[in-house]
């Protein structure tokens, strides 16, 4: 099997997990995974799929601009360029997005502060965050409708190898080192904004 095939399947193998879940209402999400560094290349969710089903034409390679590196009649899902700029600025090797309800109000809760935090929560080891009093931040920037504009400002908080950002109501992007990271810290990020919303609605005078 080619490094590309293993990409493919690993790729795959995340998608429907996540669509075991629900996290692609309408076609929404997009998804990636590296496959080389020189030249970079990486596999990216084909626009417009339903990514609850599984098929030969779920994802393409691109380059490290996000232009298709093979020909092909597929487009690159449109927030491609978000992906680009973690490749290029990052040695992770997945980024997943993914637009839910509860990430959604999160963003929107929170989205004039410009970041939401969590603390005191089991779940944030999740991260490598031991200490008793570890607090997680989130970045929350404007949706922006021109994607080059988007990705830009994305860009500003793409520094690690592991990360998120949430797009005021949009949806989260993660990546992580490997796909396994990238998907343990987009599950422990959507336990954190559905623990808030829950506890917010049940106790919304102490919150």
């Amino acid at each position: 099997m080619s490094e590309l095939e293993k990409k493919w399947k690993e790729l795959a193998d995340v998608k429907a997990e996540l669509a075991e879940r629900d996290w692609f209402f309408a076609t929404s999400g997009n998804l990636s995974i590296k496959v080389s560094d020189d030249p970079l290349h990486f596999l990216v969710t084909a626009s417009g799929k339903d990514k609850r089903k599984q098929t030969d034409e779920d994802f393409l390679l691109v380059d490290a601009l996000g232009y298709p590196a093979e020909e092909t009649h597929l487009k690159p899902s449109a927030e491609t360029l978000l992906h680009v700029e973690i490749y290029n600025r990052t040695n992770a090797g997945c980024g997943l997005h993914v637009h839910t309800i509860d990430n959604n109000v999160i963003s929107e809760l929170y989205g004039d502060i410009g970041e939401v935090e969590f603390s005191n929560q089991e779940i944030i080891k999740a991260f490598g965050l031991w200490e008793e009093d570890a607090v997680i931040r989130i970045p929350i920037i404007k949706n922006h409708a021109h994607i080059p504009t988007l990705a830009k400002e994305f860009a500003r908080h793409v520094h690690d190898d592991a990360g998120a950002v949430l797009i005021r109501n949009h949806g989260i992007t993660v990546w992580g080192r490997t796909a396994f990271e990238a998907k343990k810290y987009l599950e422990a990020y959507e336990f954190l904004f559905s623990y808030h919303i829950k506890l917010r609605c049940l106790t919304p005078l102490a919150l």
